[in-house]
């Protein structure tokens, strides 16, 4: 059974920076599109980051777009969202997502995606 069990989060001031962390179980990461994807309660879920083919192909929402940095380690089967110089506004529940689907635009919708880690809060103050 795929499981992706989250990892990191938790509360920061603005300016710091935060690692979000995403394991697989039961799938092989290398071959499948990873994406994060965020949601503040009361508002629709928003595209972060993607990659595929090992990070040789990414894409990143405008607003994190010099901040975030999407990655993944193959020998762990994890993927990875570092995220430095953070915002209020980047307050939300950050979710990874997989789908063996490779499309450099359908890669930033959330409905493309198949698995879902169980979400992890981030809270950054001013």
């Amino acid at each position: 059974q795929v499981q992706l069990v989250q990892s990191g989060g938790g509360s920061v001031q603005a300016g710091g920076s935060l690692r979000l962390s995403c394991a697989a179980s039961d799938v092989r990461l290398s071959i499948y599109t990873t994406g994060w994807f965020r949601q503040v309660q009361g508002k629709e879920r928003e595209f972060v980051a993607a990659s595929f083919w090992s990070d040789t192909y990414t894409n990143y929402a405008d607003s994190v777009k010099g901040r975030f940095t999407i990655s993944r380690d193959n020998g762990k089967n994890t993927v990875y969202l570092q995220m430095n110089s953070l915002k209020p506004e980047d307050t939300a529940v950050y979710s990874c997502a997989i789908t063996r689907k490779r499309n450099l635009v359908t890669m930033k919708l959330w409905e493309e995606y198949d698995y879902w880690g169980q979400g992890t809060q981030v809270t950054v103050s001013s």
